[in-house]
């Protein structure tokens, strides 16, 4: 059986955390900032974890399940 490759642009964006959840970041945060306010730019940069609807998808294009 052939070695399951992983999606390069999944791993470049997610990543595992101890637990085993996948952290990932905030969308809407690389251009047009000039119209977002300070607070909505800093609650942007915290890392979040991917919805339980979606970590199949994700593991999958990780190469995990």
């Amino acid at each position: 059986m052939p070695k399951v490759k992983t999606n390069s642009g999944a791993k470049k964006r997610f990543a595992l955390t101890g637990s085993g959840k996948i952290k990932r970041k905030h969308a809407f945060k690389s251009h047009i900032l000039t119209k977002k306010t300070k607070k909505q730019k800093r609650n942007l940069t915290h890392f979040s974890t991917v919805d339980k609807t979606n970590e199949a998808s994700v593991k999958a294009l990780l190469g995990l399940k």
